[in-house]
């Protein structure tokens, strides 16, 4: 199993319509995707100070492979889609991906 990790940060204002944006059209047209090892998100958000909101999405696929089949061979590369880039005020322009070694619920 790999995560697929990306950071990208809004002002207070636009934090809520990035949110919207990744919860009803993003993160849907993943799932929408032609791409049996692709196997869903997380989002998570942090406002730490107040002149920055932080998201991170954590997309999880089967392999590394599948993460290619997903994002190409510049898989590395982020994919940001224009809506999303008319509300972000910078985000990491590579993502980052993890073997999942061990995951357990307590």
């Amino acid at each position: 199993m790999i995560d697929r990790i990306w950071h990208g940060w809004t002002t207070p204002e636009d934090a809520d319509e990035y949110e919207r944006l990744l919860r009803e059209e993003i993160l849907p047209s993943f799932a929408d995707a032609d791409n049996d090892g692709y196997r869903g998100a997380r989002l998570l958000r942090r406002e730490p100070d107040g002149e920055e909101v932080e998201f991170v999405t954590i997309l999880r696929f089967d392999s590394i492979e599948s993460v290619k089949a997903f994002a190409g061979e510049e898989y590395r590369e982020a994919h940001v889609p224009t809506a999303a880039r008319e509300v972000l005020e910078r985000f990491d322009d590579r993502a980052r991906h993890y073997e999942v070694r061990e995951e357990r619920e307590y």
